[in-house]
């Protein structure tokens, strides 16, 4: 599961497109896309809502944001998309407010955004896909660094996850395509680039000579010799490849920040959900991360209340994230996502799901305020987002002080601690 949130991102306006994206770094790229089409079909007073079906908040939040949007924009022609559209197209269609749903392959064409809609739902049978494009965009609105999608799709079947049915197979974009888009986006001034997908571990075994995400970043990072900092986003520890990890090792362009997807930290629990690593590999993979790239800072995805956990299953969980020595934590109360075996099983009261999920954010937290503290007095390199606000190699937030360029990179003496962020002094 690529890594995801419930909060939306709001940007465009009545001066062009309208995008309103909830979830993953992947359909953050995917709107870029959406909103290059629908500039180039001069459709300015379209807006678009590219929803996350990862929890059924996300979904609720989606439904809240159209009706909202329609109250504010009663002309405006409002789109659909995302995972949630693809999964659940007619409750999207049968809403008021709804003019089109698109589905995820839909939104992707050119085609989609030329003509007024034939037809209220536009939606493909998802899993009849097997090849992902990889789409040209020249930057992103507003960010400091650019997304790139390097594979799409899943063909695992982790018995809580629904986005496989969003997404479908499993399918990664040529190598090539990956090279010139960051050409392209390196030449228009960015700075930092996020390999971004549902799956990136398993890139490649669908192009011709199979090759693996490591080599593909290898080959990348050769390609793209002025690209300073190269990111990857969430991976799967059971999956690394040989070249991968010689590139952790010796490559000081991919930043020392890996996410993880981990769920959990008992193994009971970790079969249930079909996982594919165990506690012990977790917990080896990081000592040997740490053992080449000792600077190196891990985030995590867990999931608080599966179905049948126990009070001792959540407790490994919570001893895994020290064990680990994990810093930014993205943790979700399990959701019942209809049609998953998951929804199934006995489940979790509700209450104490929300309860654990606030325990292990608290020990997140306590971990991140350890993590921040052991850096004042080093320095940083530094990306600039917005006026003094920046993330280091490590993605820890730092305020400088003084306005600077988005997308600029500074060095920065780290002074001290303050709500939450690092504070610094550009040198």
């Amino acid at each position: 599961m690529t890594d995801a949130a419930d909060t939306a991102m709001m940007d465009g306006g009545a001066a062009g497109p309208e995008i309103v994206t909830f979830g993953c770094r992947l359909n953050t790229y995917e709107s870029e896309v959406m909103r290059n089409h629908a500039r180039n079909a001069g459709l300015d007073d379209v807006v678009i809502v590219n929803t996350c079906a990862v929890t059924s908040e996300a979904e609720r939040q989606a439904r809240q944001t159209i009706r909202k949007l329609r109250r504010e924009r009663p002309g405006a022609r409002i789109v659909v998309t995302g995972c949630a559209a693809q999964i659940d197209p007619q409750r999207f269609a049968a809403m008021p407010e709804v003019d089109q749903v698109l589905g995820n392959q839909e939104k992707l064409q050119p085609e989609s955004w030329g003509l007024a809609p034939a037809e209220k739902v536009l939606v493909n049978d998802i899993m009849s896909i097997k090849e992902t494009a990889g789409h040209l965009i020249g930057g992103f609105e507003d960010r400091a660094r650019a997304f790139v999608q390097v594979q799409q799709g899943c063909d695992h079947r982790c018995t809580f996850c629904i986005i496989p049915y969003g997404r479908g197979p499993s399918r990664s974009v040529p190598i090539g395509g990956i090279v010139e888009q960051v050409q392209a986006l390196v030449k228009a001034g960015y700075n930092e680039v996020v390999l971004s997908g549902v799956d990136i571990t398993s890139f490649g075994p669908d192009l011709p000579g199979s090759p693996t995400l490591g080599q593909m970043v290898r080959r990348l990072l050769a390609l793209v010799p002025d690209l300073p900092r190269l990111r990857l986003s969430s991976l799967d520890c059971i999956e690394m490849d040989e070249d991968l990890w010689r590139l952790i090792e010796t490559e000081p362009r991919l930043m020392p920040h890996l996410h993880l997807s981990l769920q959990a930290g008992d193994d009971m629990v970790l079969k249930r959900m079909k996982r594919r690593h165990g506690r012990a590999d977790a917990v080896a993979f990081c000592e040997r991360v740490r053992s080449v790239r000792p600077d190196v800072v891990f985030g995590a995805d867990f999931i608080a209340g599966f179905p049948t956990e126990t009070e001792e299953m959540f407790e490994n969980t919570l001893r895994l994230v020290e064990e680990c020595g994990l810093t930014w934590l993205h943790v979700f109360p399990y959701s019942p996502r209809p049609g998953t075996p998951a929804a199934r099983m006995p489940q979790v009261d509700g209450a104490v799901r929300k309860e654990r999920a606030a325990r292990l954010r608290a020990v997140g937290a306590a971990a991140e305020t350890r993590k921040l503290a052991s850096l004042v007095g080093g320095t940083a390199s530094v990306l600039v987002e917005k006026d003094d606000l920046g993330r280091t190699e490590h993605f820890a937030e730092i305020r400088l002080g003084t306005a600077l360029p988005p997308g600029s990179l500074v060095r920065a003496a780290i002074t001290g601690v303050a709500d939450g962020k690092l504070v610094g002094t550009p040198l």
